[in-house]
């Protein structure tokens, strides 16, 4: 079974040519969606950029992609929230530890009454432990939050720079069945046009 399959996919390379053939019949293909308003060509990346790091979401506003605020802010807003949780939770934490260190080595039990309940029954080492595990928890936050900041950036810079390019029915394509004289065998090609505004239209064969 598994050799018929590689006979199979040979045949298939074999008959398969990207380039080098000539071309006998052309099915042509336009996009069949409607042409939309054109952006204004001053439309800047580098504005998307600096607007994304002084703000989130300005850059998506910049782009008029309204619809992304509530994903960049949710985002942001839980990691921050986790943030601020873990440092409060750290500081209950390190305060208790500091507690219990006085207790234990200088017989000083000021501050053990006013230890959090949820760390009451903690003691020296297991509130070290912890202290050190929440205080990993706070680094992973900032992390999270500034790598969510940097992909609000980079998705305002990549639709903004993505204005740039026509979206209309200019966009094309056909599949163009033709004849190798090299290799003497058949092929198909599948051609796109991609017209960047203001530019010429570019070719790609596949």
């Amino acid at each position: 079974m598994k050799l018929k399959i590689l006979l199979v996919f040979l045949l298939f390379l074999s008959i398969v040519e990207v380039k080098a053939f000539t071309t006998i019949t052309k099915y042509n293909i336009t996009d069949s969606i409607p042409t939309q308003k054109k952006t204004d060509s001053t439309h800047s990346p580098k504005i998307a950029l600096k607007r994304s790091l002084m703000l989130p979401g300005w850059g998506q506003i910049y782009n008029k992609q309204y619809w992304k605020l509530p994903i960049v802010y949710g985002a942001l807003g839980i990691t921050g929230y986790v943030f601020f949780k873990n440092l409060n939770t750290y500081n209950d934490i390190r305060f208790a530890y500091n507690a219990r260190y006085k207790a234990n080595r200088f017989n000083d039990f000021s501050d053990v009454p006013f230890i959090k309940p949820y760390l009451s029954q903690l003691d020296e080492s297991g509130l070290a432990l912890n202290r050190r595990k929440f205080r990993q928890q706070i680094d992973y936050s900032v992390l999270f939050f500034l790598a969510f900041w940097g992909l609000n950036v980079a998705d305002a810079v990549v639709f903004a720079h993505l204005k740039n390019f026509d979206v209309s029915d200019n966009l094309s394509g056909f599949i163009a069945m033709g004849n190798n004289p090299v290799a003497q065998n058949s092929g198909i090609r599948l051609s796109f046009n991609l017209k960047e505004k203001s530019k010429k239209i570019k070719h790609f064969n596949f």
